[in-house]
């Protein structure tokens, strides 16, 4: 491709996304752009916002609108990103997953010549509040590197790690078990969260919650879960609270269908009071029938890490994988969250 025609390609990206940023008139232009070819590409033209009488900010753009102006398909947008976006390399992928892991390797070994897993007999020196300092330093920065991890397991579940999905899955498993992930059951349940973002009933994942939910009745009233909560502590202990809640239990509760699912099973139908669609049974209502020997897989490969960290308990004490391992996974498990 030459110069000029990539200078064009990425010029008409430009325009798309000002074009997402700012709803358009219907005045259309065509040209060249990236893997799609030929497409036409709307011609902006800025909406001014506008404020509702208490202040609040109002979108200019009313998709209900007979004249509102027509948003981009998926296809159009895809048309103007350039096509070397869409190349999935096996060395470029695996080099990250080495570089990664060489990081991991190298915190740790900081860590193990640095630090001891003995606690300070006195537990108010300043051998204590180094040890202390110290674990929590190794703990968060190992988190870090970890999240790298888990985000290329990520793109291996969406097929963006390499050409083979086959390879992408064995990968993914392995990475995203080695955190406790497991691997196909999220893989299907993510998908679903990208196709139903923010949808009330059939979303999946950060699904918001509804007025009984946060405990409001129809006067707006408060009066059980989260609104009585709220009430009874504060705008900033509910804050902190809220923080605990997402970024320390948020993630294990969500695998366990405790918090943020969707309210339909897999075959449309409402789920019924005490319906619970973890990531972990096979027969979840979360999952179709095709998917039980992936998702057993996956189960098994939870099992498998569980045991090993318990025979790693017993032969090192619980203390020392504590350190070593659980705390990193609780920074890991915080990131994705918080990115999420």
């Amino acid at each position: 491709e030459s110069p000029q025609a990539e200078y064009d390609s990425r010029k008409q990206g430009i325009i798309l996304f000002r074009k997402l940023s700012n709803p358009p008139n219907s005045t259309t232009n065509s040209t060249t752009m990236g893997k799609g070819g030929r497409a036409s590409v709307p011609v902006t033209e800025p909406i001014q916002s506008s404020s509702s009488k208490d202040g609040h900010w109002v979108s200019p753009y009313n998709p209900l609108d007979p004249k509102a102006p027509k948003l981009p398909s998926k296809g159009e947008i895809k048309a103007v990103i350039p096509k070397e976006c869409f190349e999935r390399s096996y060395v470029h992928s695996m080099y990250f997953v080495a570089r990664d892991t060489a990081w991991a390797a190298g915190c740790a070994y900081i860590a193990y010549q640095t630090l001891s897993t003995d606690v300070p007999s006195n537990l108010l020196s300043m051998d204590a509040l180094t040890w202390f300092l110290g674990w929590n330093t190794y703990a968060f920065w190992m988190g870090c590197i970890l999240t790298g991890h888990w985000v290329l397991a990520h793109e291996c579940g969406h097929g963006a790690f390499s050409p083979s999905q086959t390879f992408n899955d064995i990968w993914g498993f392995i990475m995203h078990q080695a955190l406790l992930v497991p691997y196909f059951a999220w893989q299907y349940t993510h998908a679903k969260h990208h196709r139903r973002t923010n949808n009330t009933v059939d979303g999946e994942s950060h699904v918001p919650n509804t007025r009984d939910e946060m405990g409001v009745d129809e006067k707006l009233e408060r009066h059980s879960g989260y609104a009585v909560i709220h009430e009874a502590m504060g705008d900033g202990p509910f804050a902190m609270f809220q923080v605990f809640a997402h970024l320390v239990i948020g993630w294990p509760l969500y695998l366990m269908g405790l918090a943020s699912t969707g309210r339909l099973g897999q075959d449309g139908k409402k789920l019924d009071d005490g319906d619970i669609i973890d990531h972990y049974r096979p027969w979840s209502k979360m999952f179709p029938a095709k998917l039980k020997l992936k998702i057993t897989l996956s189960t098994l490969g939870v099992i498998a890490a569980w045991v090993g960290i318990y025979k790693a308990c017993v032969e090192y004490g619980t203390l020392p994988v504590t350190l070593w391992y659980i705390g990193p996974l609780m920074w890991n498990q915080a990131w994705l969250v918080l990115y999420t």
